[in-house]
């Protein structure tokens, strides 16, 4: 059995495996971005993008939770491989431009999505000291930022000049691409090794449950991600409805969030990694995202553009800059031969906070404001990062 996991001959340096990692996430997050950045010239509406987005994560979910017995099998680079086969058979889906063929792009992205992470986080753990390991995934989660940026700056003009189907094209293109680039390496990161017994449901509900440490991550992310969704998704409308902001304005400092978000990634891992302490980390990003969510929310309007922009710019800096130290975390709490069955069942919450907040934010929209919504995830966020710090301190040094 070849598994990509437990290699018995040294393996090649690290940098090739944390390009091939983050390449696939940029993917999955240029997969994710397509249909949005085609919608007007594809006459695509909000609510098909919605419905789009939750067939993504209602597979990813349980491709997530179930995935980690695949990767144990399979190996992390078969698995990305697979994971751009999704995501190739998902462009083609939804090139073909009815609102079936997108519901099944969606659910076939979600193949790509839901394990893609978990995958990664088996692979790089075990060829990184733990006192690396934030920094190293924090790297590997800037790939959901280069797959936006690639996405703004690419896909709009494909679209104009050729077409949506052509986007849908490259993006698959790329894909196709990456899986040579993975089969490639394959090999160099495996070996001769049997994988751990499969799990039972009950077995993976205990990965999270017996460690109170892991729950609490588990909790917690659940807020965490809808906080950073709803900033990807709604700032833009809070900023010119309640913030006073024009429409140029709330997208400028809709790309400060964004990239706030990226030096978060980059800096909370290289903090975490020096100083030793990731759930301290997480913890001061978890307050950090409450008050600037609840600053914004109750009384954003009244900080000039200069405040309105650096508070997005925190925002972003928290609520877009967590997952990678976060990652780290779990992979060094958990069972060391359960890395990525482990990493799996907890995103399984995280991705549930992604489910959850696009029904949240229109039920509060619709009965009170946009602003009160960010409040409330604010106190959510609060109620998470509590969690984290009963949940005990970081053991990372031990």
């Amino acid at each position: 059995m070849v598994d990509g996991n437990n290699a018995v001959r040294p393996a090649p340096a690290l940098p090739p495996a944390l390009g091939a990692m983050t390449s696939l996430q940029a993917l999955v997050a240029l997969a994710l971005f397509a249909p949005g950045v085609v919608a007007p010239r594809a006459q695509i509406e909000v609510w098909q993008l919605s419905m789009f987005s939750c067939a993504v994560f209602a597979v990813g979910i349980p491709a997530s939770f179930w995935g980690g017995g695949f990767i144990a099998r399979l190996g992390s680079l078969r698995i990305a491989s697979l994971c751009a086969a999704a995501i190739v058979l998902s462009m083609a889906l939804a090139s073909l431009g009815s609102t079936a063929a997108l519901l099944a792009a969606g659910l076939c992205l979600g193949l790509a999505f839901g394990p893609e992470t978990p995958a990664s986080a088996a692979l790089l753990a075990r060829l990184v000291t733990v006192e690396q390991r934030a920094f190293v995934f924090s790297v590997r989660q800037t790939g959901n930022q280069i797959g936006a940026v690639c996405g703004s700056l690419v896909l709009p003009a494909i679209a104009i000049s050729l077409g949506p189907a052509w986007c849908y094209a490259a993006v698959g293109t790329c894909a196709l691409l990456a899986i040579l680039m993975f089969e490639r390496l394959r090999p160099a990161y495996a070996g001769k090794a049997t994988p751990p017994p499969e799990l039972s449901l009950r077995a993976r509900l205990g990965l999270v449950t017996a460690d109170r440490r892991i729950a609490m991550l588990a909790l917690a992310s659940m807020p965490f991600s809808a906080m950073q969704l709803s900033l990807n998704t709604v700032f833009v409308t809070l900023g010119t409805r309640e913030l006073g902001l024009s429409h140029i304005e709330a997208g400028m400092a809709l790309a400060c969030a964004q990239t706030g978000g990226l030096v978060g990634r980059l800096g909370w891992g290289y903090v975490a990694m020096r100083l030793n302490a990731s759930r301290v980390v997480l913890i001061v990003i978890g307050l950090g995202m409450a008050f600037c969510a609840a600053l914004l929310g109750l009384d954003g309007a009244s900080l000039g553009r200069t405040g309105q922009f650096a508070m997005a710019a925190l925002l972003g800096l928290t609520a877009s800059g967590w997952n990678g130290v976060f990652i780290a975390e779990i992979a060094h709490l958990a069972p060391q031969d359960r890395i990525g069955e482990t990493t799996g069942a907890v995103l399984t919450a995280s991705y549930a906070g992604l489910l959850a907040a696009p029904a949240l934010i229109s039920m509060l929209d619709a009965t009170v404001s946009l602003g009160a919504a960010f409040v409330t995830l604010a106190c959510l966020v609060l109620c998470g990062t509590l969690a984290l710090i009963w949940g005990g301190h970081d053991k990372t040094s031990q």
